[in-house]
């Protein structure tokens, strides 16, 4: 189930029992290697391989892909439209529409980095879904991460769940005072979304300040180093895991860099 602000979903799988580290070392390495291979099948293989099922494996696929697939479409709308109509070099000319021309080489340099996001950010939603914010920045320091570091990794997990929350608080609220959101087509719900930037802006600068003042209660950035209250479980081979991993991703790239992959 969901905690707090965040989207993740506690579970007992495999992938919830891995340190968040190792966790994260694999979206480093999804992620290398999906935009260090210039290739269209590559990221294919790489989410359809590795990504997908590991979220299915966990036991968050419905979840997961609502969240990747909904977080994912507006930019693959805009990077077709983009680079499939107004792609500037020279190419095999598919359809032409007044001065615009759709080409073979846009369509795929759009589809390829398509593929790429879509292995970027299913790789973050797997890893949000699986994990604890406050688990992984436990994880981190453990790790041997600077405090600072791990705050901004663990904040940014944090930060489109926590406006996702307020933004719905300041909805139900106008909603309350008799203000009907729902009625009207898009242009119109739009412009009712205006009024909620204000509130959602202050909300955050405020949110912002208040961290600030806890963090400084708590001797956060001090020199001496703190006792950990949850020690999260690690070993060896997750440890070897992570270097392999990132050694696999680095040996992709530098493969195909030499024409072999």
């Amino acid at each position: 189930m969901s905690t707090g602000l965040s989207v993740y979903r506690g579970g007992d799988s495999f992938v919830h029992r891995l340190n968040p580290v190792t966790k994260l070392a694999f979206v480093a390495a999804v992620v290398i290697a999906a935009f260090g291979v210039d290739s269209l099948w590559w990221p294919a293989l790489l989410f359809a391989a590795l990504v997908l099922p590991g979220a299915l494996w966990a036991g968050v696929g419905r979840r997961f892909v609502l969240l990747v697939f909904g977080l994912i479409a507006p930019f693959l709308v805009i990077l077709f439209l983009l680079q499939g109509l107004t792609y500037p070099d020279p190419g095999t000319v598919l359809l032409e529409l007044g001065p615009l021309a759709v080409k073979t080489e846009g369509l795929l340099f759009a589809g390829t980095t398509a593929l790429r996001l879509l292995v970027m950010v299913g790789a973050f939603v797997l890893l949000l879904l699986t994990t604890d914010p406050g688990t992984l920045m436990s994880a981190m320091q453990q790790a041997g991460l600077p405090p600072k570091i791990a705050y901004v990794v663990a904040a940014t997990m944090q930060i489109v769940p926590s406006f996702q929350a307020r933004a719905n608080a300041i909805l139900q609220a106008q909603q309350a005072r008799g203000m009907d959101t729902s009625a009207g087509g898009a242009l119109a719900r739009g412009r009712r979304l205006i009024p909620l930037m204000g509130p959602l802006l202050l909300g955050a600068l405020t949110d912002v300040e208040n961290r600030s003042i806890a963090m400084e209660s708590r001797a956060f950035g001090a020199a001496v180093r703190p006792t950990a209250l949850t020690v999260v479980p690690d070993s060896a081979a997750q440890r070897a895991a992570r270097w392999a991993m990132i050694l696999a991703a680095v040996a992709a790239v530098a493969l195909n860099t030499l024409g072999v992959l």
